[in-house]
């Protein structure tokens, strides 16, 4: 390289970058397109304020020699690192590019992810991955392999610091999971996306199992059946769409809150939701309602929506102010929790926890599920991590009972008991420790049993519990539920109230940390 003069030298610089910029060549960002798939810079543009990205690491090269890896050296080494804003705040970016190498992860690769996860760190700003890749670089051996435990070492620092998120656009397989595994928040785009910790060809060899690549580890058994992405769009911009509105509802780090977005509060009374409780207590109905009823409007940002669908979790505005909200859903199992939906919830309690965001929960909960696959399978053990959860939070927390709270249940759900700031009721509110029926064939046994018409019996006994417990006054009595509201007005009471805690200070125990029933 012989550049004498600053023209030429200039002129060298930007042939770098125009070669960078290239990845692998027009020929594999035509076959990037053919898929219906962006590439990776383009990702980063289209999620990034327009002109803001500064990129880092853009001429690093691989080390390794090889399999004739010495002769194919690609600028960047297949991954788009650097920073940029979302709606004007700052972001730390990595976006893998499948036309090097397949997007296959070499040292030198793991090398940037990490200097951009260190940023994100020390400057206290989200991490947001875009994965793309074919997995481990094989050539690369176990200089590969330590690179992605480099990144799950950083995941797991940078975990409860700052926000992460991860966006699959492609395949992410094997020990590449990991990573957006441990991160807050996994996004997947239909038909394009995939993870597995072992493919299909792998399944059929070890367990005989015939099953495609979408089946086993698409957007849909992930966002369905397993849980372990949050949120399945149908294509890459809607997926870039929902990662900008989720952050416009979550802080930057740690340390900080929400910012508040201009409201002015004007009438708050919702006289709809008089009407939503139906008059038999066995008929379900919508909790999004409620939920719509209550925030600012068009302000709910459900996630999980598609798992676990007898809870609902989500983010929205309150007057302005960003909230979690947990609710139980009677359209759904009637609202009892599950295994799979103490899980969900658990991990939003902890992930709003972590970030400073209060809790506002809406309790319609008959109890834990019966059966033995839910106590095979760990419902003790996994309801308690809901349990944990609530006790360990330390941020408002808000609850609302419309209907239900029988037994356990009503304890895990946000109870005065294990610290919720604020409990209400409505009129409709049954705090019990079981429906009347159960509660009446057990009390009233050897009376229902000895009368002469047993069915009518139980029917006045039934009647009988149901006037003495079937209503919030005894528990508002005891101080257990601090008021009982009328429906219409539960909005003006979560406005007073998440303002009057916004100062909110508590301290856990010193400790090294808990240990979650996990």
């Amino acid at each position: 390289m012989n550049l004498k003069t600053e023209e030429e030298k200039i002129d060298y610089l930007e042939k770098l970058n125009r070669e960078a910029e290239l990845g692998g060549g027009e020929k594999r960002i035509a076959a990037q397109h053919a898929k219906g798939k962006l590439t990776a810079r383009e990702r980063v543009e289209l999620l990034l304020d327009d002109g803001t990205f500064q990129e880092i690491g853009k001429l690093v090269v691989h080390r390794a020699a090889d399999f004739g890896l010495d002769k194919q050296k690609i600028l960047g080494d297949g991954v788009v690192t650097g920073y940029g804003n979302v709606n004007g705040r700052l972001v730390y970016i990595y976006s893998q590019d499948f036309t090097v190498f397949g997007g296959s992860l070499s040292e030198t690769h793991a090398e940037k992810i990490v200097k951009i996860m260190d940023l994100a760190l020390q400057n206290g700003a989200p991490i947001i991955g875009l994965n793309d890749s074919g997995g481990a670089r094989i050539q690369e051996g176990v200089d590969s392999l330590g690179g992605y435990a480099d990144i799950f070492f950083k995941n797991t620092m940078a975990s409860g610091v700052v926000p992460q998120i991860s966006a699959i656009m492609g395949p992410c397989a094997g020990g590449a999971v990991y990573s957006p595994a441990i991160t807050d928040f996994v996004f997947m785009v239909e038909n394009s996306s995939y993870m597995f910790v072992t493919g299909p060809n792998v399944v059929k060899t070890v367990t005989q199992e015939v099953v495609t690549a979408e089946e086993l580890g698409g957007a849909s058994a992930h966002s369905v059946k397993s849980g372990v992405t949050h949120f399945a769009s149908t294509n890459e911009v809607e997926c870039l769409r929902s990662i900008k509105r989720l952050l416009s509802f979550i802080p930057q780090n740690c340390e900080e809150s929400v910012g508040e977005v201009p409201y002015v509060i004007s009438e708050e009374k919702r006289p709809k939701l008089n009407q939503i409780i139906p008059a038999n207590p066995n008929q379900p109905y919508d909790i999004k309602e409620v939920i719509m009823e209550v925030v600012d409007e068009n302000d709910f940002f459900e996630v999980h929506q598609n798992y676990a669908e007898n809870i609902v979790v989500g983010f929205a505005r309150v007057a302005g102010r960003s909230i979690g909200i947990v609710a139980n859903q009677p359209q759904s199992l009637a609202g009892v929790l599950d295994i799979d939906a103490s899980k969900k919830a658990a991990r939003f309690v902890r992930f709003c926890d972590c970030f400073n965001i209060p809790l506002v929960v809406f309790e319609d909960v008959p109890g834990f599920l019966p059966g033995t696959d839910q106590e095979w399978n760990g419902i003790i053990s996994n309801g308690a991590k809901l349990l944990f959860a609530f006790c360990e939070a330390t941020v408002p927390r808000i609850t609302v009972i419309t209907r239900k709270a029988y037994g356990g249940a009503y304890d895990v759900m946000n109870s005065k008991h294990i610290g919720a700031d604020l409990n209400f009721a409505w009129p409709t509110a049954e705090i019990a420790v079981m429906g009347a029926k159960g509660a009446s064939e057990i009390i009233f046994k050897s009376e229902i049993k000895s009368a002469s018409d047993p069915e009518a019996k139980l029917n006045e006994k039934v009647e009988e519990y149901t006037d003495k417990f079937a209503n919030p006054y005894i528990a508002a009595s005891r101080g257990f539920i601090d008021e009982v509201i009328v429906p219409e007005n539960t909005r003006l009471k979560l406005i007073a109230g998440l303002r009057m805690l916004e100062n909110k200070v508590a301290t856990l125990p010193k400790k090294k940390h808990g240990n979650i029933p996990l």
